[in-house]
C-alpha cells in the first residue's frame, strides 16, 4: 500500500493545458488518474467527489480557471474577462458549501480585474496559470503548518494517544498533507513511531470517506488504525480510548460555526458530554468571514441514491421511501475547543481570534448569498 503522501491529488499537466486529478472514487481499491479540461468534465469531477476535499477542491477551481481562460480565443481583454466570469460562476455551482471553490476563483478574477489594464490577453493567461500555481504551494505550506500546531497537541497528550477523526482531512483532501489528518504526518516527521498514535476513523456514511479514504491514509503511513461505524463514536470516547478528536471543515463562520461532512456535530455533541477535546482543522481560506453564524451557510442536497443503493450488492431501501441525505451538518461554536489555522489555533470568541490573525471579510465575485 502506497503511502498517501506520494499521491498528487491535483497537478497541472505537462504541457499545461489540462488538470490530472486522482479519482478517489476508485480509492482503496484503484489508484487511478484522469485528465481533465473541459468545463463539463472538471465540473463533474468535483460534483461526483472524484476530487474532494476544501482544499483540494480550491487548487482544482484555480486551475479549471486557468485552463478554461486559456483555451478563450479572443485578444480582446473585456471578452475575456466577460467570458472568465462565465467559468468562473459555472465552476463555483458544483460544490456550494465547501467556501474554497468560491475562493480559489474569487482570488483568480480579482487578479484578472487587478491586471487586465497592463496586460495583453496571452500575458493575462501566463499569469493566471502562475496564481494557480501558487495557489497550490500554498496550500502544502498551510497544510504543514496547521499539521505542526496540531502536532503541539500530540505532544502535551504523550505518546500513545488516541486519535478520533470524522470523514477525511487528510493529504487525499489537500495538495499534501491534508488538515485535521496533518498532526500525525506532521509526528511521523518529527520523530514519532507511527504506532505511538492510535487513529479511529468514522466510517463517514453515505460515500464512506473515513473508511476508504483516512483508514487508508493512516494505515499506508504505519500507523495504528481502526474503522467504526458513525454510531459507533459514543462508544469508543466512553471506553477512554480517545484523548483528542480532529476533524477538517468546508466552511467556518464568523462565529465559530462551521459546516463539515454530515455527522461532525454528533460526534462534536458526544465529545463535549466526555469531556474530549474537539479541534476543527481549518485553513483560513475556509473562514468566511461574511457570515455571522452556521444559520447562513447553505447546505448540499445530493442524490438519494447515494442512502439507497451505492454500495450495495441489491437495493437496501423500499422503492419509493423518502431519502434525508444532506451532505454536511453545521457544528455550533460552543462544541468546539478550538480552531487550529496556519496562523495558529484561534479560541472563542472565535470572530476576535480570528481577527487578531489578520482574517478579515474579503470581496466575493461569486458565492454571495443571494445567489444561493
Amino acid at each position: 500500500m502506497e503511502n498517501a503522501l506520494n499521491l498528487d491529488t491535483v497537478v497541472l499537466s505537462e504541457d499545461k493545458k489540462s488538470i490530472i486529478l486522482l479519482d478517489q472514487t476508485l480509492l482503496p481499491n484503484e489508484c487511478k488518474y484522469i485528465t481533465v479540461d473541459k468545463a463539463e468534465d472538471i465540473w463533474e469531477a468535483i460534483y461526483s467527489l472524484r476530487v474532494r476535499g476544501a482544499p483540494a477542491i480550491g487548487c482544482t477551481g484555480a486551475y479549471a480557471y486557468y485552463v478554461l481562460a486559456d483555451k478563450l480565443d479572443t485578444t480582446d481583454m473585456d471578452e475575456f474577462v466577460k467570458e472568465c466570469t462565465k467559468i468562473m460562476e459555472y465552476i463555483n455551482s458544483s460544490r456550494p458549501t465547501a467556501v474554497n471553490l468560491s475562493w480559489a476563483l474569487n482570488r483568480m478574477h480579482s487578479v484578472l480585474l487587478a491586471e487586465k489594464d497592463s496586460k495583453t490577453v496571452a500575458e493575462m493567461k501566463v499569469r493566471l496559470m502562475e496564481e494557480a500555481d501558487a495557489i497550490r504551494e500554498e496550500d502544502i505550506q498551510i497544510s504543514r503548518n496547521i499539521g505542526k500546531y496540531g502536532f503541539e497537541l500530540l505532544e502535551k497528550l504523550g505518546k500513545g494517544v488516541g486519535i478520533m477523526t470524522h470523514c477525511n482531512a487528510g493529504t487525499l483532501a489537500t495538495a499534501k498533507y491534508g488538515t485535521a489528518l496533518a498532526p500525525m504526518y506532521i509526528a511521523i516527521e518529527n520523530g514519532w513511531d507511527p504506532k505511538d498514535m492510535h487513529v479511529y476513523c468514522d466510517e463517514t456514511r453515505p460515500l464512506l470517506q473515513g473508511a476508504r479514504l483516512s483508514a487508508y491514509e493512516m494505515q499506508a503511513a504505519g500507523i495504528d488504525t481502526y474503522v467504526q461505524c458513525d454510531n459507533m463514536a459514543s462508544y469508543t470516547m466512553k471506553s477512554g480510548k480517545v484523548g483528542i478528536i480532529f476533524v477538517g471543515c468546508d466552511r467556518v463562520a464568523a462565529n465559530g460555526d462551521f459546516a463539515n461532512k454530515i455527522g461532525t456535530s454528533g460526534v462534536a455533541i458526544i465529545a463535549k458530554y466526555y469531556g474530549i477535546p474537539f479541534y476543527v482543522c481549518a485553513p483560513s481560506s475556509t473562514i468566511d468571514m461574511t457570515m455571522e453564524s452556521g444559520d447562513e451557510i447553505r447546505i448540499e442536497q445530493r442524490k438519494a441514491e447515494e442512502v439507497t443503493e451505492m454500495w450495495y450488492k441489491e437495493r437496501m431501501a423500499p422503492e419509493g421511501v423518502g431519502v434525508v441525505n444532506p451532505a454536511f451538518d453545521v457544528t455550533d461554536h460552543e462544541l468546539v475547543t478550538g480552531i487550529i489555522t496556519e496562523k495558529g489555533i484561534a479560541y472563542a470568541p472565535f470572530k476576535e481570534s480570528f481577527e487578531k490573525m489578520g482574517i478579515l471579510p474579503v470581496e466575493k465575485f461569486v458565492d454571495k448569498k443571494e445567489d444561493q
